[in-house]
């Protein structure tokens, strides 16, 4: 029984297992066989349509092909207009046929080969021309050499070439376009870095700006001591007032761009610009985040979007250009200023003098020059130390620059020695402003711990046109030799020079 059994369930197993290898097999065959098929069908559709590596080649293959089975087709069909058997299908027939038809596919290949393959040619032989310039345009940004006449196409066909002939074309306005872009930010890159004043690089800046973008106007605001002030503008009215608008004030807090469009049937009074403007944008400038100016350009139609593309680079290289030089007037403004005390420093004041002058000279006004030093200061310092002596010399440059007028200029000219330069200020003017200066350091006191120390100061004077000078350098002397008056004749008292020159 248990043979029995066991027979009987291998006999009913084996069934069961050979029906699944068989179902296995054949489900794998067939997924074999499905593919295989697929893998036939592309291939003769492949071998249909390519033949050889040459595309009229191909044609030619298949229209001479087509043409001799019309000349194998044609004395079938004959019959069936009455021709006789005899002559329809005769061996001289047939050949006639096949060499009409094979002569048929000939001039068909002919006739494409001169319509569509010099179109072809056409096209091959511009893209070559395009490839041969390209490195050159780029370089140059000149696309004189792929003008509309020498690269593009005329488009005279509404099919596959025209539209392959379309393409190209577009191709050749989009490098175009490509071009133009680099070389419009090599320009501008090149107009900024060749400036490191602010107000300079602004100025060069906007005229980029209006010149690539076909603006009409426009300005460039910059930040300045955590306000915004029209670093340079162009034709614009009273552009002063940017610097209340909203829509600016707005693009500077939150670094977004604003677009203004004025529609032709809406007249604005008050219109900043010469021209009624169609569209407006502004653009901020910023440099990692932090906000440095804003650019506002006008245009009289609306901008297009290859100048929308341009602003947007443009602001980008503005907002490094602008950091620089603010970087550069901070470090100017270090430059110029004396560490100790914060007034100018000796080069930087001589530079002053030297503007203030040829202005004075210009307009034909008045220029005052007043020197003065701390008497007996290296008693000072020999007596309480130079830590003590750099205070008293804070606290005569603070008293000097309450006592001098807005607009004065205060110069450390040496070690206790001082220069102010004074514009539009007469001998008269001098005599006032130094004796304040005189009275207001005598009363000022440095404590040292329990000690009080005062000091007095020294000063010469010397104005122009009073003294009939040719360079400023003959008014300095002039006011020096006065100060060293002053010191021979008691100190702590102000001699205003009445010599013409420093020699008389």
């Amino acid at each position: 029984m248990r043979t029995a059994t066991t027979r009987e369930g291998l006999e009913d197993a084996s069934p069961k297992h050979e029906r699944g290898q068989f179902r296995g097999h054949v489900s794998i065959t067939s997924v074999g066989r499905g593919t295989r098929l697929v893998s036939i069908t592309k291939g003769i559709r492949e071998a249909r349509v390519r033949i050889t590596k040459r595309v009229f080649h191909d044609l030619a293959i298949w229209m001479i092909a087509f043409g001799l089975l019309i000349g194998l087709i044609f004395p079938l069909l004959v019959l069936l207009l009455g021709v006789p058997r005899e002559t329809a299908l005769t061996g001289r027939f047939f050949l006639s046929c096949l060499g009409a038809g094979a002569l048929a596919g000939g001039v068909n290949f002919a006739l494409a080969r001169l319509v569509v393959g010099s179109r072809m040619r056409l096209l091959a032989r511009r893209m070559t021309y395009v490839e041969e310039n390209l490195l050159r345009m780029t370089a140059s940004g000149d696309m004189g050499q792929c003008s509309p006449d020498e690269c593009m196409i005329r488009v005279d066909s509404e099919d596959e070439i025209g539209e392959s002939a379309a393409a190209f074309n577009q191709l050749v306005e989009a490098l175009e376009r490509a071009t133009k872009t680099q070389t419009a930010i090599r320009s501008f890159s090149d107009a900024l870095t060749s400036q490191l004043e602010l107000d300079g690089l602004a100025a060069q800046a906007l005229d980029q700006l209006i010149s690539h973008t076909d603006a009409s106007g426009g300005a460039i605001l910059c930040e300045s001591v955590g306000e915004l002030r029209v670093a340079a503008a162009h034709g614009l009215v009273n552009s002063e007032r940017l610097v209340e608008n909203d829509h600016i004030r707005l693009a500077v807090r939150t670094g977004v761009a604003q677009a203004i469009s004025i529609p032709e049937d809406i007249r604005v009074s008050g219109v900043l610009a010469e021209f009624r403007p169609n569209e407006v944008r502004i653009l901020p400038a910023t440099y990692k985040s932090i906000p440095l100016g804003v650019v506002v350009l006008a245009s009289a139609r609306a901008f297009d979007e290859e100048a929308l593309v341009r602003m947007d680079l443009f602001r980008q290289t503005l907002g490094l250009a602008l950091n620089n030089a603010i970087a550069h007037d901070r470090l100017q403004r270090l430059a110029a200023l004396d560490p100790l005390t914060g007034v100018y420093n000796r080069r930087f004041g001589t530079e002053r003098l030297h503007e203030e002058f040829d202005r004075a000279v210009r307009m034909a006004s008045p220029l005052g020059i007043l020197m003065f030093d701390i008497d007996h200061f290296k008693r000072v310092n020999d007596t309480y130390g130079h830590l003590v002596g750099d205070r008293v010399l804070m606290a005569v440059t603070s008293v000097a620059k309450t006592i001098l007028r807005e607009g004065d200029v205060l110069v450390r000219y040496g070690g206790e020695e001082f220069l102010a330069i004074l514009p539009a200020a007469s001998a008269e003017d001098l005599r006032l402003i130094g004796e304040r200066l005189r009275r207001a350091v005598e009363d000022t006191s440095v404590p040292d711990g329990s000690q009080i120390i005062r000091v007095t100061i020294s000063l010469g004077a010397s104005a122009y046109p009073n003294q009939n000078v040719e360079r400023e350098d003959a008014l300095v002397e002039l006011a020096d030799n006065a100060l060293y008056s002053a010191k021979e004749s008691g100190r702590n008292r102000l001699i205003v020079s009445r010599s013409e020159s420093p020699s008389s």
